[in-house]
């Protein structure tokens, strides 16, 4: 079944005058002698005539409405080729520090706890493939989304760059592990400077988003090294929208230290979120991450799919060439077979 349509419809509001042309082609008067006695001509036959006549008028009449076709350019959509379509370009930045490998996190009701790093990596999963978690979210995937992975604990590391091959990147997520003692911290200005360093030279046209989670504080000290605020405040000038998430836990209400700490610490990722016209989140368990990244698919999802990404087969050079054959042809018979005299 064929979708037709017309790319500037507007223009078929011309087509009556096509036939005024060829309406009035065939009643307009045409020059002649005036003689005295015409009864000698009665016996000629007229079939040239009268083919000059309506030929001439449905030729006419043909030009105006190829011309008029060819503006409104007639064309169907190839519905069996999708054209690719250009996604964002996203960075998951993944605290792998050893405190993500608390087993604190249900990943659903009645399943036993799984540590926060597995559960990021489950979440992350659905996010940038897709597929249905145990408590029936359906996630859609970013197929069309070039996306990299970031790892830090004290130190950054880009473990993929920018990709579409997201197989490859479910490996390279699904390898990582927590680091050890030896290289105990979380660094988050450094990890955000790193994903800004990768987003400007990996994809330097449109739109950028940072995806940072976390479950500790920024404490990584040292003239060299990038406080937070510092990162967010280059990623505004930068234009790229940075989503924050903290799956640290709440609080503890018997350590009044820790307490604080905590606190601070969402703090500085609501700061840096907010900073870039982003947003901070706040997840506990499996079911609050795939909410989270649900939330955040749907934020990012409106702008890809407002356009139309179809290819058509387009019919309006066809019809001005009809056109253009129509005139030659009108043209050569006037001057040949359909000649006037005088």
């Amino acid at each position: 079944m064929f979708e037709w349509g017309f790319q500037t419809p507007a223009f078929l509001l011309l087509l009556p005058s096509a036939l005024a042309v060829a309406v009035w082609q065939f009643r307009r008067r045409r020059p002649a002698l005036q003689y005295s006695d015409v009864a000698a001509l009665r016996g000629l036959p007229t079939g040239r005539a009268n083919a000059s006549r309506w030929g001439g008028a449905v030729l006419r009449g043909a030009i105006v409405a190829g011309v008029i076709l060819a503006c409104a350019n007639p064309r169907r959509p190839d519905l069996q080729t999708r054209l690719p379509v250009e996604g964002i370009s996203l960075v998951f930045v993944l605290d792998v520090s050893g405190s993500m490998a608390t087993a604190d996190f249900v990943p659903a009701a009645d399943a036993s706890p799984t540590t926060r790093l597995a559960a990021a990596q489950h979440a992350f999963r659905l996010f940038a493939v897709g597929g249905e978690s145990a408590d029936g979210q359906t996630f859609r995937g970013r197929p069309n989304d070039r996306i990299a992975l970031v790892t830090f604990a004290s130190i950054p590391a880009t473990v993929c760059p920018l990709t579409l091959n997201h197989t490859v990147l479910m490996k390279v997520l699904d390898d990582q592990k927590t680091q050890s003692a030896l290289t105990a911290g979380t660094n988050i200005g450094d990890a955000l400077g790193e994903a800004l360093v990768r987003l400007d030279s990996g994809h330097p046209a449109g739109k950028k988003v940072i995806v940072l989670l976390s479950d500790g504080e920024h404490n990584k000290a040292g003239d060299q090294t990038l406080k937070p605020i510092q990162s967010a405040l280059l990623a505004e000038k930068l234009r790229v929208l940075i989503y924050a998430i903290d799956c640290g836990g709440d609080p503890p209400g018997n350590d009044p230290e820790g307490s604080q700490q905590r606190n601070e610490g969402r703090l500085v990722m609501e700061r840096v979120a907010g900073a870039t016209g982003g947003r901070a989140f706040v997840a506990n368990s499996g079911a609050d991450l795939r909410e989270v990244f649900q939330t955040i698919d749907q934020l990012e999802r409106d702008e890809v799919e407002s356009f139309r990404y179809r290819r058509y087969f387009e019919y309006g050079p066809y019809c001005g060439m009809v056109a253009a054959a129509a005139l030659a042809f009108l043209v050569i018979l006037e001057r040949t077979v359909w000649r006037r005299y005088p």
